[in-house]
């Protein structure tokens, strides 16, 4: 039975997130309309002053995808999602970048959880050499054209039943395992293993790594410490 390691990838390996890149990258083309990233530019604008938070950021950015997604053909938006693959697959977090490349070479199954859509996650997942990665499974009609809704909803933003699910269908144990996280969302997978990395923790992880001893790794420009 191998050992296995989860990850996070947006914000916890890849230094943004992939369904941001894909939404102005789709703004960019033409393709969702200019004036669509006025429905978060309040929210974005108050990250980067430090007033609001970055999940609301995101959140709204999500909104607008998955109703400026509908009626569009799958093909057409998977390709451009290499695209941004092609051109982001480097900008990562050296840390966990190499955690990724110490543990692969340790024999783990390395396991990435992103709710960013699978389509965009699959192509991040083999440039790092990921043994299996799941994403937000985004619906498709007959004609191959996305519907907005999402599949299995409750699995992908559980990520504990996310790794449950994997130890059971690769045949995986928890003895050695390791898992990376950076906001409260991965808290119920960080407990599952017996060592969980809270990794650029936003305040509410931060508070509950610390609370239950947990590793905090931080990096800051070029440099990497624990707190």
């Amino acid at each position: 039975m191998k050992k296995v390691a989860a990850f996070d990838i947006d914000g916890t390996i890849f230094r943004s997130s992939l369904l941001l890149e894909l939404v102005y990258k789709l703004i960019q083309k033409g393709i969702f309309p200019p004036e669509v990233e006025s429905h978060f530019e309040k929210q974005r604008e108050q990250w980067l002053d430090r007033k609001g938070d970055y999940e609301a950021y995101v959140n709204a950015a999500v909104e607008v995808f998955l109703k400026e997604i509908k009626g569009l053909p799958y093909e057409e938006i998977s390709y451009i999602a290499g695209e941004i693959i092609e051109e982001r697959k480097d900008r990562v977090y050296r840390y966990t970048r190499d955690l990724v490349q110490r543990l692969k070479g340790e024999g783990y199954f390395l396991l990435a959880v992103s709710h960013s859509p699978l389509f965009i996650v699959n192509g991040f997942g083999f440039e790092m050499g990921f043994d299996k990665v799941y994403g937000t499974f985004l619906s498709t009609g007959p004609s191959e054209r996305f519907t907005g809704e999402i599949e299995d909803k409750e699995l992908i933003f559980n990520e504990a039943a996310v790794l449950q699910r994997a130890i059971r269908k690769e045949n995986l144990t928890l003895e050695g395992s390791v898992a990376v996280g950076d906001t409260e969302s991965d808290i119920l997978m960080l407990e599952m293993v017996e060592r969980p990395i809270a990794f650029n923790p936003n305040a509410k992880l931060y508070k509950h790594a610390k609370s239950r001893g947990w590793e905090v790794v931080v990096e800051r420009k070029d440099v990497i410490y624990e707190i």
